[in-house]
């Protein structure tokens, strides 16, 4: 018994000296306040509501800038949006398409089976139009601003929290609301913009959000309220959570049916191995 509570106190030591010495390793790495997400966790899942809000907020804030060309319209069906729904938001976008007859390119109104365009004709002409700064498709962003954990047992204790796989969403979400005032002594030039947040913290995207800047469509007979920068952040986080990670409900309910599985074929094997040893202890 001594020596089981002696191995005990020797793995905790360990895992305590592990977990604090990456955090003292992390040095200036930039800690992301971290939200609660309906979807993170083995059996989480995605807030209807909010990713419609997301969308929203995208359309009218970040579609002007950032496109989501892996994303097509009849996919936000998965939105909780019907065909008719869908067809009337394509056609609020304009596709380049062609050659016609005439060997020209020609402009017309988005269909359900294309993809969500980029705001611009190609990349030179976005770092035209944003002061040489390149506005990123934000189709995989949460996936691609995943923050990285320091060593295993991090990763284990995320795991445990079912907080790891919502770190890109964390991060999309700390910088929509990371514009602050520079410290006193901290001189920001002229077309940067301090956000609290960014690496360098120093950004050229200007805060693309304000108070009540989107008026969420009403729902459920209620007006809707104008929306704070918080809320439109956590909002299209969880949007774009959803298009970088949509088979997530899926993996979920897999997962779940593996490990139901499992349970069912140990208890088999326990009551087999129980049976055929009956015999040879007999």
């Amino acid at each position: 018994m001594k020596f089981k509570n002696i191995v005990k106190n020797l793995v905790v030591v360990i895992l305590s000296s592990l977990y604090t010495t990456s955090l003292l390793a992390a040095g200036d790495v930039i800690i992301m306040p971290r939200q609660q997400w309906s979807w993170a966790g083995w059996s989480g899942v995605f807030d209807k509501s909010s990713l419609q809000r997301g969308l929203q907020v995208y359309k009218e804030v970040c579609s002007t800038c950032h496109g989501m060309e892996l994303v097509s319209f009849r996919q936000l069906s998965e939105l909780g949006y019907n065909n008719d729904e869908i067809k009337s938001f394509a056609k609020e976008f304009t596709i380049l398409d062609g050659p016609n007859k005439d060997a020209e390119i020609f402009e017309r109104a988005a269909v359900p089976s294309d993809y969500m365009p980029a705001p611009y004709i190609n990349e030179e002409a976005a770092r035209e139009a944003n002061g040489g700064a390149y506005p990123l498709d934000l189709s995989l962003i949460v996936k691609s601003r995943a923050v990285g954990r320091h060593n295993l047992v991090e990763n284990f204790i995320d795991a445990l929290t079912a907080q790891g796989a919502a770190s890109g969403a964390d991060y999309i979400y700390a910088l929509l609301t990371g514009y602050v005032d520079p410290p006193e002594g901290v001189n920001v030039p002229d077309g940067m913009y301090y956000n609290a947040y960014f690496i360098g913290n120093q950004i050229a995207m200007p805060s693309p959000l304000s108070d009540g800047g989107v008026e969420y469509a009403i729902s459920g007979g209620q007006s809707s309220q104008p929306a704070s920068i918080e809320q439109q952040a956590y909002d299209v986080a969880n949007f774009l959570s959803w298009s970088a990670q949509r088979e997530l409900e899926t993996r979920h309910q897999m997962g779940v049916k593996v490990l139901l599985f499992l349970i069912f074929f140990a208890v088999i094997l326990y009551f087999v191995k129980k049976r055929i040893w009956s015999r040879v202890n007999h």
